[in-house]
Formats: structure tokens, sequence, C-alpha cells
């Protein structure tokens, strides 16, 4: 008999009672304390001064363990209620609660790699020889060296403090603004009211009128509050760029790159490659408008289906899809996401005040994720959910390894999750029934090429471009939306009718202030995993031991070793990053193909 998997996931086996919970306010009261000792030990530790320190710096590092895990476990449940219901004030005042004491922990932990950086050499160098202090020694490495480009402890404890009503309180002002946002549109003969994640799922819509409505009414709902968007967008950058100046960084990227780790060569090779090979997307884009009856596509046409046969799943069948092909890939990656829906780990209820987008958080404590999205049917959220189920499977992949070595980049994170969703993709187009089933599958997939190569491009433009103009004062949002559109036509390599101007208020990745240029590591994770994925084929079913000693490696490399390690390739290169767009030119021209020979 089939288990029944539920839409709506389990939030009350973690903290039973959602923001009311007795148990979550118990969880973050007992966090006082713990911080009150955490800054005791921060206060005490001393810089080491022989190879004899080793054991009082592992001492630390499993305190700085133990508050990572408590810490971690409040915010993800509260991320969680956030998500599930924008209403949710109580939720919001949490987020703030637990907010400060990240504050507090940040500023302890910054003394204690501060401290680090003033070791001897010759004694950092026996330190890391300790079977005590080995297995750490990348980490260790990397906090020495963040912590020699920052200021005095002093000013970075000032910072840390002022970030909290002010740098990340103006994140937390447009998730409050956007919260808000209601629209009315005509749906099957009906106007209903949608929230913007709601609104957003309809560019998809095969009725050409409701993508145009639901595309305009937003644009109209993002220029009536313009202001408030800039106001919010220029705060943010202008908080980094002052705190980038005072630590001597003239170069908005430092951060990102480094908390990607991986080099400005890396990711200059990697946009080289693609700029160079836009002309295969384009023509898809232009034999999507012929198919759509237009000369050149508009941005709400961008992510029409193109054929009226497009097959819809229920979330059942969606699952069952799924775990069906993870299987043939590997048993571990099966029996982990089968775990995943049956114990409601998954939110996937289409309802109004859900917040827009998906992801996926980690609850340490209990070793368990908890994953984000609104399904309504189509292959694409048939491959959302494997992608995020990717992300959750690298945290369970993650498991054997230490707490401290489990913090991997972004970019790196990205790569499970799109492998998994490849799995899906193209299972979904060899499996296809008919031809024009097999057009719909495979324009979902080379969607999704356009969204990393073309669409997050124009979004690194935007922020590359916005953030040089923000040096020299405020940019007003009609400049914002002149940037915008310049980014998207060359983004787009000028594939594009009409664009989207205020994309820049919509999108939520400009407003997340622990991360900032949120776009380039989607890229570098498609055409990483492509390699990955290639590498898999290749081997076959042995291949999943390989791929989950790959991910354990995230966290304690750097992107170029990484590769060199488990691919023996070098990414600084452009010839590493044309061999994944190649596969996916191979799919554009097999779509066009398709069409050309169906009619």
């Amino acid at each position: 008999m089939t288990v029944k998997y539920p839409e709506v996931w389990d939030l009350d086996v973690l903290f039973p009672g959602g923001s009311v919970s007795p148990e979550l306010r118990v969880h973050m009261d007992n966090a006082v304390p713990k911080l009150d000792e955490f800054e005791k030990l921060s206060a005490k530790f001393e810089v080491p001064a022989s190879a004899d320190d080793a054991k009082s710096v592992a001492e630390v590092l499993e305190a700085v363990k133990d508050m990572m895990l408590h810490l971690r476990q409040s915010s993800a449940f509260i991320g969680c209620l956030m998500a599930q219901n924008t209403e949710d004030k109580k939720a919001s005042l949490l987020q703030s609660e637990s907010s400060n004491q990240s504050a507090r922990f940040s500023s302890a932990l910054q003394k204690i790699q501060q401290d680090l950086t003033k070791t001897d050499d010759a004694v950092w160098n026996a330190l890391m020889e300790d079977k005590a202090l080995k297995e750490f020694t990348f980490v260790l490495n990397e906090w020495r060296d963040k912590a020699r480009l920052l200021l005095s402890e002093k000013e970075e404890n000032l910072i840390t403090a002022l970030s909290m009503d002010g740098y990340h309180g103006w994140s937390e002002l447009y998730d409050m603004l956007v919260g808000e946002i209601k629209i009315k549109i005509t749906v099957d003969g009906q106007e209903k009211t949608f929230s913007v994640g709601q609104a957003n799922n309809l560019s998809s819509h095969a009725d050409a009128e409701v993508r145009k409505e639901s595309y305009e009414k937003l644009e109209a709902a993002w220029t009536e509050k313009e202001d408030f968007f800039a106001k919010t967008l220029n705060s943010i950058a202008g908080f980094r760029l002052e705190v980038y100046k005072k630590r001597g960084w003239e170069n908005p990227l430092q951060e990102p790159l480094q908390m990607n780790r991986m080099k400005q060569k890396t990711l200059d090779a990697m946009w080289g490659a693609i700029s160079k090979n836009k002309h295969p997307f384009v023509d898809y884009l232009n034999r999507k408008a012929q198919l759509l009856g237009k000369d050149r596509l508009d941005w709400y046409d961008v992510d029409a289906p193109v054929t009226e046969s497009t097959q819809t799943f229920s979330y059942q069948e969606g699952a069952e899809f799924i775990l069906e092909h993870f299987k043939k890939f590997g048993p571990e990656l099966e029996k982990f996401s089968r775990t995943a829906f049956e114990k409601g780990w998954i939110e996937a209820e289409d309802r109004p005040n859900k917040r827009p987008g998906g992801f996926c958080t980690g609850l340490p404590m209990t070793e368990e994720s908890r994953i984000f999205m609104t399904y309504s049917g189509s292959m694409s959220n048939v491959a959302t959910l494997a992608h995020e189920l990717g992300h959750a499977f690298h945290s369970h992949a993650l498991r054997p390894v230490h707490q401290i070595n489990r913090s991997y980049a972004m970019n790196v994170a990205e790569t499970a999750s799109t492998f998994a969703e490849m799995i899906v993709a193209d299972a979904a187009v060899k499996n296809a029934a008919s031809d024009q089933e097999k057009i719909a599958l495979l324009e979902d997939k080379v969607q999704r090429s356009v969204a990393f190569f073309m669409n997050i491009h124009s979004r690194f433009l935007f922020e590359t471009r916005f953030y040089e103009e923000r040096k020299k004062g405020v940019v007003p949002a009609s400049r914002l939306n002149d940037l915008m559109e310049e980014a998207q036509m060359e983004g787009f390599g000028g594939g594009l009718k009409s664009t989207h101007p205020h994309f820049w208020a919509s999108k939520l990745h400009f407003y997340i202030t622990y991360v900032p240029f949120y776009n380039f590591p989607y890229t570098f994770g498609y055409l990483f995993s492509l390699s990955v994925y290639a590498k898999a084929l290749e081997e076959g079913a042995g291949f999943e031991e390989k791929y989950m000693a790959l991910l354990r490696d995230t966290a304690v490399m750097t992107a170029e070793n990484l590769a060199m390690k488990h691919l023996g390739e070098d990414i600084t290169q452009e010839a590493f990053w044309e061999k994944g767009i190649a596969l996916c030119v191979k799919d554009a021209e097999e779509f066009i193909s398709l069409t050309s020979s169906a009619e």
C-alpha cells in the first residue's frame, strides 16, 4: 500500500505550537546563559603560545560547535514559521530575538578568531599538526586568514551590534513590505486574490492573458512602492560598502568570493564562457516566440508553456516520480528522500500568505531538514522539489563530519541541489510518452539554462553596476529601473522584446544581508554539477559513494581544489565551463529541431 505523503510540513515534532511554543521559548531562554558562558570563554581565550595549547583550542571548538547547534536549531525553525505564514507577527519578533542572539555569538567568535591571527607562525604550524586539531586545519586557517582582513575586535563588534537594527533591519523591512502585497488577478473567469509567491507562479500559466495580467499587476505593485524598495536596497548596499571601505576592501566581490571559497579568475572564466555561448539560447527564445505567435518574447512569456499538453503531477505523483529515478542513481538518495516525504519534512501546499520561492533549511540538533515551496503541479515544480531534496541530501551526506567542518559555501551547495534536479529532468525527457510531452519537458530543462546563463547573469550585471554607482551616492528608483533593463538586455543577449524594470524590487535575493551577491553561486553550481552528473552517467550505479565523498569535502576545500581532486579539472579556465555549456546547447538545439519537425 502506497503511503500518502503530507503536503504540509511537520514543525510540531521540533517545537510544538509554532510561534507560541513553550518548548521554543525555553530553548531560546536557555540560549542566554549559554551565550553568557561562551562570552566568558571568549574573553578568557588567550593567543596560543605553543603546541601544548592544542587541547585548549580543541575545547573552544567544541564550545563553538555546541553554540552553533543551539542557535541554528531555533533560527531555522523561526525561518520556517516566517515562510509558512507571512502574517505571523509573533514569528517576526522571534526572528529579531534570534538575530540578536546570533550577533552576540558572532562577536564572541570574532574575538577568538582574531586572537588566532596573533599566533606566531611556527606555533601555528605546530598546532595544525596536532591530532586534536588536524581535522580542522582548513577551517582554522580560513578563520585566521579572514580575521586578518577585518578591523579591530572593538570595531568589528560595533559593526555587528549596529547591523542588527540597521543593516539586517532593512532586510526584515523588505520581507514585511512584500508580505503585505496582495494582487487581484482574473483566472478562469474569476477574480482571485494572490500573494506575491502565488502571483509569481502564474508566470508559467497556459493562458497568455493571465500571464500578462499577473506581470502587469505585480509591476504596478512594485512601482507603487518603488521608493520604499529603493531606499531599502540603497541602505543595505550603503551599509555594506561603508564597512568594506573601513576594512580597506575596494572590490564589492571580495566578500562573496571569499564566502564561496573561489577566485576572481574562476568567476571571470565562468561568465566569459557563458557570454561567448549565448547565441543558441537566443535562438531558443526566438523559436519559442514563434511558437507563441509573436515576433519576439516579452518578459512575461519567458516561462510560458509552448504546448497544450503540458503534463501535470499531483504532489503524490511528483513525489513517486522523484523517488523512482533517485533510486536508479543510488539507494541512499532514494531512502533519504522517502524519509523526507513520509515524515513531513516538506511544506508544499498552495495556500495564501506563504512567502514566495523555495528553500531547504537544516535543523542540526535533530539532524533533520525542512523544505519549503509552493507546489502547483507543473514539471517545473517537481524539478524544484528534487532541487531542494538535493540540498537536504547534502546535509545528510555530511552527518559523519564534525559540525565545524560542515559549513559549505553556497556555490557548492547548489551543486548537490542541481544534480538532483538533473536526475529528474533527464528522466522526464527520456520517459516522455509523445513528442508534444517531450517538447514540454525538454523546454523545462532549457528554461533552467536560460535562468542560469541569462536571468542570473543579468542579476549579476545589475548588482555589480549598482554597487559601482552606489559608491558615489544614493541610486534613485528610476536609475535602478534603467540599470535593470540594461542588464536584462545584455544578459538575455538581446533576445527579449520587453524587460522587467522592477525586477530589482521583486527579487528577494538582492535584499538578503547575510549573503552578498546571491546570484553567481547558482550558475556555478549548475555548471559544476553538470560535470559531476556527466561522471555519474559514465560510472553508473557505483558512483553514489564517490558523490557523497565529494559532498563531504565541500566544506574543507576551495572550489578550485575540490574540482581538481574529484573531477581532475581546472575551473579557472573557460574550457572547463564550456564543456557544461555544450551539454545545455544540445538541449536547446533538440528543442528547436523537435518543434520545427512537429509543424
